[in-house]
């Protein structure tokens, strides 16, 4: 899938000098430095920024291919990957659209070993290295593989009738696997997992719909669609889909499918890792009837000494939180907006973000700064009618970089982008990287916006990019209507000389 949701689903003090534009290198507030790019995000805080790595704004405008690694799998509507490569030691793990698992010599591109699955997956799914172990799913099920081998070590079956579907890449923390399922009509409801990551065996599952549908034949949603996060205590971040069907009909106009605020559909919740029990959420969109997922992976950070939360999702709002207070910080909107709050109208009339727009895919922090990576394409919509999200195609839109402050929620620039940003934003020290569906792969300087360096893909880009010690990897796997030839391909990129 396009790294959206499918189920179409208070200002703070200042940063304090040490954490300005010297922190973009330093990493401030941030996770520890590493070389490995080991799960979808880079790490469990979900801050998508490589500290301990060689490139930068002066040696990004260097890149030149390393080497290419050719996809053999059918491309689906979505591309042939959608997931995120991850970066252990001198292996590179990636996940295609129908389930497979690679491994990659990182200095050659060469096949290492290869698991087979025969699972059309829409993603985003991907895979998570840990231990001795790559963690993935299929659209059913969630699996460990042996790094070495890609041997199976064992899998365990999520979906059921009212759980039909596993679009997310997991994360591993304290020996517990977390995935989600997710819920569409009729009746659908996703689930939140954690899993022994010895066994597979189900430790908890915490249900992101509260309540039964009023109407289960004809209403469904929750689930995550981005990975989850987790905090030095172990608790967990995520972002929940959004209920559907979205908008109308003459007899259940505006979403009366479904009554009220469809809780925990559209919110951030926080879950103890160990128990699964709810500690806190806030629900961004109550009713949502426009297809409005909050459903980015959340970045947990410190400013100063305080620990905030970070989301964003389709509804093309990018709210803070104080993670001990619970309280919303600020919240700002980015991109285009057209009566997107409150009911639809009665008739048709443009709404925007559309139901393919909005902040689809994770966004970056690094220095005090939030990197969001937002699609500028409305939608017709009604308080009548349920549209199809590709009554515009995707390439009809455009793409926008926003960087915030991240104390205050206020612009700090913004890069206008020729096609939709269906790649995430990702930090390499102090340059922001950021692919298009067009397929072109720019990086910005993280401190004014800048153009560094930019290149083109042989096919349409749906992916996210990893960061490892000396290199980039992208992958190009999308049906862009611009490129007649595309070449389906992992490419990773390195500084020449």
């Amino acid at each position: 899938m396009f790294l959206l949701s499918s189920s179409c689903g208070r200002c703070i003090a200042a940063v304090a000098l040490a954490c300005s534009f010297a922190g973009f290198a330093a990493g401030c507030g941030g996770s520890a430095a590493t070389e490995s790019w080991a799960s979808a995000n880079g790490t469990v805080a979900s801050q998508r920024a490589a500290t301990a790595t060689e490139l930068d704004a002066q040696s990004i405008p260097r890149l030149e291919v390393r080497w290419r690694f050719r996809l053999r799998a059918s491309v689906t509507a979505f591309g042939a990957m959608t997931s995120n490569p991850v970066i252990r030691g001198n292996a590179v793990y990636l996940q295609d659209s129908a389930s497979s698992v690679y491994a990659l010599d990182l200095r050659s591109g060469a096949l290492l070993w290869k698991h087979t699955f025969d699972a059309p997956n829409d993603g985003p799914n991907g895979v998570t290295i840990s231990g001795s172990r790559v963690y993935g799913a299929t659209d059913t099920t969630a699996f460990a593989l042996d790094a070495a081998t890609g041997r199976r070590l064992w899998g365990r079956r999520l979906t059921t009738r009212f759980e039909q579907f596993v679009g997310i890449p997991p994360i591993v923390d304290r020996g517990r696997v977390y995935v989600s399922t997710q819920g569409f009509p009729p009746g659908g409801r996703g689930v939140l997992y954690a899993l022994s990551a010895a066994t597979g065996r189900i430790v908890w599952r915490f249900q992101t719909v509260k309540e039964p549908w009023p109407h289960p034949e004809s209403s469904g949603g929750g689930g995550a669609w981005s990975a989850v996060s987790v905090d030095a205590r172990g608790n967990v971040y995520a972002g929940i889909a959004n209920p559907g069907p979205w908008g109308g009909s003459k007899a259940f106009p505006n979403g009366r499918w479904f009554d009220g605020p469809a809780l925990y559909t559209d919110s951030l919740v926080v879950l103890a890792g160990a128990t699964g029990k709810l500690l806190w959420y806030d629900q961004v969109t109550p009713h949502d009837v426009r297809d409005y997922d909050f459903q980015l992976s959340p970045i947990l950070a410190t400013l100063g000494d305080r620990p905030v939360v970070f989301g964003a999702g389709k509804g093309g709002r990018v709210v803070a939180w104080d993670r001990t207070t619970r309280n919303r910080l600020w919240t700002r909107a980015v991109g285009t907006h057209l009566r997107d709050l409150g009911p639809l109208p009665a008739r048709t009339a443009r709404v925007c973000p559309g139901l393919l727009g909005g902040v689809e895919t994770p966004m970056a922090y690094a220095g005090g700064r939030l990197f969001v990576p937002v699609v500028e394409l409305c939608s017709l919509e009604s308080a009548v009618s349920t549209e199809d999200a590709f009554a515009r195609p995707p390439a009809d839109g455009k793409g926008a970089l926003y960087a915030l402050d991240a104390a205050t929620g206020k612009t700090v620039w913004e890069r206008q982008l020729g096609s939709p940003a269906f790649g995430c934003a990702t930090v390499a020290r102090d340059a922001v990287i950021v692919p298009t569906y067009d397929g072109r792969v720019s990086a910005f300087a993280a401190s004014d916006g800048r153009t560094l360096w930019h290149t083109q893909l042989r096919a349409g880009n749906n992916s996210c990019p990893a960061v490892g010690k000396d290199v980039l990897i992208v992958a190009a796997g999308a049906k862009h209507p611009g490129i007649a030839h595309p070449v389906t391909e992992v490419v990773a990129y390195s500084p020449g000389q």
